[in-house]
């Protein structure tokens, strides 16, 4: 029993994992529906955070071609490395654990991950 929750406890993501992984979607510029998708959220959670991150200005949208896309802005670029540089710390003894899902911030051929 104990084992299964464990199991669960690391698919759950906390609301600073989750704006990491928009900022890092949305790093080179992306469509909503694009974010909603790499990010696995609800369109509703999604509206929730695009409105949260464009307030304090994280996130900027702009127009392309009658569509929206959303691209991380120098704050936003600077929140994801500060939010690796904590992670990093809280890691046990140099340990890195396995994630399902692991904080985008470099590109990796057509991907975003954290530097190593």
């Amino acid at each position: 029993m104990k084992e299964a929750l464990e199991i669960n406890s690391h698919k759950r993501r906390d609301r600073l994992h989750i704006i990491a992984d928009i900022l890092g979607i949305a790093i080179s510029g992306s469509l909503k529906t694009q974010i909603m998708y790499k990010a696995n959220l609800s369109f509703a959670q999604l509206n929730e955070y695009l409105s949260f991150l464009l307030e304090v200005k994280l996130i900027a949208a702009s127009f392309q071609s009658k569509k929206t896309v959303y691209k991380a802005t120098s704050k936003g670029t600077r929140f994801l490395h500060e939010y690796t540089k904590i992670k990093d710390l809280l890691k046990a003894d140099g340990k890195q654990k396995a994630e399902s899902n692991p904080l985008i911030y470099t590109k990796d051929g057509n991907c975003y991950k954290t530097k190593e």
